[in-house]
């Protein structure tokens, strides 16, 4: 290769690498994981609508609105649990030693006929259904409940606002 020649292709090749390596994903930036099931003696996390603290879950609560109303999810809301290794701080949940599933129940609830979501998988986000009957507004919990339980198991909450979108 002449000298002419060489000095345009190391500038051409240079930029080539620089485009692929600012082009290309980081696989730091988005980790995908697959789903794990539940099962005994994993530590785990939790998270509503992505968050582990101070989570926002929208209801719908037409007209009228006072103390005690209750409305229903909006759609496209998730609960989800994430399994984390040892060692842990004291606020995350363990599946003892006989824990199949995770259920999350939903607190204040307006009724005691709320069924809890139930969680079969870790890193699968699960729908918080919209038949639930929940406060128009305020604060709650949701306690994250291994089950079966054990006398080892010990669940994880996510504090959380209730906010009427229908206002």
């Amino acid at each position: 290769m002449s000298a002419p020649a060489r000095r345009h292709a190391v500038p051409a090749a240079a930029l080539a690498l620089l485009a692929t390596a600012v082009l290309a994903p980081s696989a730091a930036a988005d980790p995908v994981q697959d789903p794990i099931p539940v099962g005994p003696g994993a530590y785990f996390t939790a998270q509503v609508n992505g968050a582990s603290a101070q989570a926002v879950v929208k209801v719908v609560c037409p007209g009228p609105v006072v103390a005690g109303s209750t409305g229903h999810p909006v759609s496209g809301q998730t609960v989800e649990v994430f399994r984390v290794v040892p060692p842990t701080s004291s606020s995350v949940g363990y599946t003892g030693s006989a824990a199949n599933q995770i259920d999350a129940f939903f607190s204040p609830a307006s009724s005691t006929a709320n069924p809890p979501v139930v969680l079969k998988s870790f890193f699968a986000p699960v729908a918080i259904p919209t038949t639930l009957l929940l406060p128009c507004g305020g604060t709650g919990v949701v306690s994250f409940v291994p089950l079966p339980t054990s006398p080892t198991a010990r669940g994880v909450a996510v504090t959380v606002t209730y906010v009427n979108i229908a206002v």
